[in-house]
């Protein structure tokens, strides 16, 4: 038997996840290319009452008399599905793949995302909305279920930033037939957030075996969302787009059910909040498969230029297994820290440690605990000192890893990256996760 169901991530971190609520300024960031010129505006305020009637009015409902597999939960209005579909896209890609698992010839589906992707605010394991997206797979071709595989790369405490790094080994390696990408309510950084989002998406296609991707844009309590700058990454590229926001947003206004119907916190959704994410899903495939016979997939190419630059190509987590080290480490040692990011570095006492990293790009994955035994590190690339991190997480609800970007350029070298004790750090401890290159 081939059917499989990988998931990455540390189940601990479920309900665990932070999201950022960015100031109420806003961002214009004007990226240019020798053929495109896109601007990318966001307003991190809640947004307008109207909000939602940003839809895609070409979508139509898979007519009920072809007697495609349904989901009802009893949480969706037609009105809800009809709002939820940002963007129709380029259903090739997507098509290609039901054609595929149509002939019995195996496909591999994944999601990748933060706490929700992963499941976090759901009852159980089969009431999560990655479960209901493989079921649709599973229901419509049955006969090809044995040869499926699918993939959960969601991770909570996790955005697109480190989503683009960790997708080499736990997504772009399975070589994905389609991918639900998830990160609206993790990201939160408008300028470094961007980059690693349209690079993540951009890595996904150009996978040598033309993966579908749609783009998933999730809700939380106060309205906000980074769905206004990935939006126009999924616009630029003709993407599916699917927004949980869109579709719940005017029901609660109008008191048809309140958040904490749909709601496990101001974040993550119930079980109810995914039912409804997972019938939004199965009415987009279902219109797809509808119409299968007539969606052309003989090019599945990727021609598109960049909307700005790929800068986060080739990127990957290296290990204290991948890592390098210049000298004999003064009082840093291999640990297992992570079950997420596992074989670390780690020290006790006051540490100095250094690696030999080829890269364009580099940021460092490291844990903060609130135990108050991590202490602040300077971090130092090629002698200059880049960032100071803290590993101090004072009064935190737990352990979890962080990122943080210390150093970017136009041109992958070979550089040295330090880690010293900072002299205003009252603790000695310090643990690296990984070293993240890209580039």
């Amino acid at each position: 038997m081939k059917l499989k169901f990988l998931a990455v991530g540390c189940a601990a971190a479920l309900l665990l996840s932070v999201t950022g609520c960015a100031d109420s300024s806003s961002l214009e960031e004007v990226t240019t290319t020798a053929a495109t010129t896109t601007t990318i505006t966001t307003e991190t305020t809640a947004p307008p009452d109207d909000a939602w009637k940003e839809y895609d009015s070409t979508w139509r409902k898979a007519d009920p008399e072809l007697g495609l597999p349904t989901l009802d939960l009893g949480k969706t209005t037609d009105e809800m599905v009809e709002r939820s579909i940002m963007h129709v896209g380029n259903r090739a890609r997507l098509a290609n793949a039901m054609k595929r698992a149509k002939s019995n010839l195996g496909i591999t589906v994944a999601v990748i995302g933060g706490a929700v992707a992963q499941g976090a605010g759901a009852s159980s394991s089969v009431e999560n909305y990655a479960y209901y997206n493989m079921m649709w797979w599973m229901q419509t071709f049955p006969t090809d279920v044995y040869k499926m595989e699918f993939v959960n790369a969601g991770m909570g405490t996790t955005g697109s930033y480190v989503g683009v790094h960790r997708a080499a080994s736990e997504l772009l390696a399975k070589k994905p037939d389609v991918v639900l990408v998830d990160f609206a309510l993790n990201d939160t950084d408008r300028t470094r957030d961007a980059k690693s989002y349209h690079s993540l998406v951009r890595n996904i296609l150009e996978l040598e075996n033309n993966p579908a991707v749609i783009l998933l844009f999730g809700a939380q309590e106060n309205g906000q969302s980074f769905a206004d700058v990935q939006k126009e990454i999924g616009y630029a590229y003709d993407l599916p787009m699917i927004s949980y926001q869109n579709a719940v947003m005017p029901e609660i206004a109008a008191g048809h059910f309140s958040w904490k119907d749909i709601a496990a916190d101001t974040v993550h959704p119930n079980s109810a909040g995914h039912g409804i994410i997972g019938e939004l899903l199965w009415e987009y495939y279902n219109s797809v498969f509808a119409d299968l016979d007539y969606i052309p997939t003989v090019d599945l190419s990727f021609p598109e230029d960049a909307i700005t630059e790929n800068r986060y190509a080739d990127a990957d987590i290296l290990s204290s297994r991948k890592l390098e080290t210049t000298e004999d480490p003064v009082g840093f040692a291999e640990a297992e820290i992570s079950k997420s990011f596992p074989h670390n570095y780690a020290t006790e006492t006051a540490g100095e440690i250094s690696f030999t990293v080829e890269a364009q790009n580099i940021g460092v994955l490291y844990q903060r605990t609130p135990d108050g035994q991590n202490g602040r590190y300077d971090v130092y690339v090629d002698g200059t000192l880049m960032k100071t991190l803290d590993g101090n997480f004072a009064d935190g609800w737990g352990s979890y890893a962080e990122a943080e970007e210390i150093f970017t350029s136009w041109a992958k070298t070979q550089h040295t990256v330090t880690f010293k004790k900072a002299a205003d750090s009252s603790a000695d401890g310090f643990q690296i996760l990984g070293i993240m290159v890209s580039g």
